[in-house]
């Protein structure tokens, strides 16, 4: 592990489907209406269905794996998530693009920190925060 990683980004997108947000519903138990039930959200702000913003923090966890991928498969953990923050909602049939790049390297503990970002398909910021993966072998 060595600060030639720093600036190195990988990418993920997905559109949210229904049956993302009620198989995560399921999974999670986070049954909120704010998930589930749109004629409940109608009478909101948003006016529709968002999906959780934990599912945001899975598509995180899988463009991480997909930067792993890109060094060789080495074995990793994630150390934790900080500074979560989901800046705008997310709504069914949006496309959502992570983009994961390492700002910082400590080679002597063998970790990285990402800065992670989460862009709808209007190029607007969605979610954010810093991974920190730990290298185990």
């Amino acid at each position: 592990m060595t600060d030639d990683l720093i600036g190195r980004t990988v990418t993920f997108s997905k559109t949210v489907s229904e049956s993302d947000v009620y198989l995560f519903a399921g999974i999670s138990g986070d049954l909120s209406p704010n998930h589930v039930d749109e004629e409940y959200m109608k009478r909101t702000p948003y006016g529709r269905r968002i999906a959780h913003g934990a599912l945001m923090v899975a598509y995180m966890s899988a463009c991480s794996t997909k930067f792993v991928e890109s060094i060789g498969n080495d074995p990793h953990v994630s150390y934790g998530y900080d500074r979560i923050r989901f800046t705008r909602p997310v709504f069914l049939g949006d496309t959502v693009r992570i983009e994961y790049t390492i700002a910082e390297s400590e080679p002597q503990r063998r970790m990285l920190r990402a800065d992670v970002r989460a862009y709808n398909q209007d190029g607007e910021v969605v979610a954010v925060a810093t991974h920190i993966l730990k290298g185990v072998a």
